[in-house]
């Protein structure tokens, strides 16, 4: 990637089927085993944070902290994923991979769009937090008090089975669209001198327009992080890299 973004108008929404998702995983894999030090780099951030909000749920006794990390690794997640989409970028090209160069792309995206990007996550997981409270105390709030950190049956009473079921409902659409929005648009954003707005109405355009693939993909990506957090965190250092490779690749493929 050169050190100055390209200037570009709004790109042309592609058409992908699962044959590119495929061919996204492949193309990231590739790129991980052409580039290892780099992967592990970058998906250590991610895996010295699961291994340090793990041992802080533990001290405090608060399993709470858990829903935070996953609401909060996309937070922090796209500096890091900067990174591996600049290797990717410049084994497409042919271009040397120097740390130095890689590492001040993911320092200069402060002063991009990136860093207005976050703050709209920021503000869903704000609206999270508001509605999760609402959630529980619309359910709970009149139980008598319980220790719901230590007496986990009161989530099988009536009341908790509902809470958790819409808890879940209303947690899978604000991840979806946290999804529907950054996941061609935060490469889009890396890639081209482009505002964050038009990032967002691009990439969740290319969402609805392959609304299939992109539910695939996201449900992959899903089962990847999962499996990835067995044992310790310490698959993440492989499929964090990988996926982050794909997704450049992805984002490649659905837009021009």
């Amino acid at each position: 990637m050169t050190d100055a973004p390209q200037a570009s108008a709004k790109p042309e929404i592609q058409l992908i089927s699962t044959s590119d998702l495929w061919a996204a995983l492949s193309a990231g894999w590739r790129d991980f085993l052409a580039a290892p030090v780099y992967g592990a780099f970058f998906g250590g951030f991610y895996v010295v944070c699961g291994i340090a909000l793990f041992w802080l749920t533990r001290w405090t006794g608060q399993i709470y902290w858990l829903a935070i990390a996953v609401f909060g690794f996309p937070l922090l997640g796209p500096f890091a994923a900067v990174g591996l989409y600049e290797v990717s970028h410049r084994l497409d090209l042919g271009q040397p991979l120097v740390w130095r160069e890689i590492v001040g792309v993911v320092w200069r995206q402060k002063n991009r769009q990136l860093p207005s990007i976050c703050a709209i996550i920021v503000l869903i997981f704000l609206f999270w937090s508001f509605i999760g409270h609402m959630i529980f105390a619309l359910f709970l709030g009149l139980s008598t008090m319980t220790n719901i950190s230590s007496s986990y049956e009161v989530y099988l009473t009536t009341n908790g089975l509902m809470m958790l079921g819409v808890g879940s409902l209303v947690g899978a659409a604000l991840a979806a669209l946290i999804f529907a929005i950054t996941v061609v648009g935060l490469p889009l954003l890396l890639d081209r001198e482009i505002d964050f707005v038009t990032g967002m109405i691009v990439s969740f355009q290319t969402s609805l327009r392959n609304i299939g693939t992109m539910a695939l993909w996201g449900v992959m990506v899903t089962l990847l992080l999962f499996i990835g957090m067995v044992p310790m965190f310490m698959g993440l250092l492989l499929v964090l890299p990988v996926l982050g490779h794909a997704t450049w690749h992805l984002y490649k493929r659905a837009l021009h």
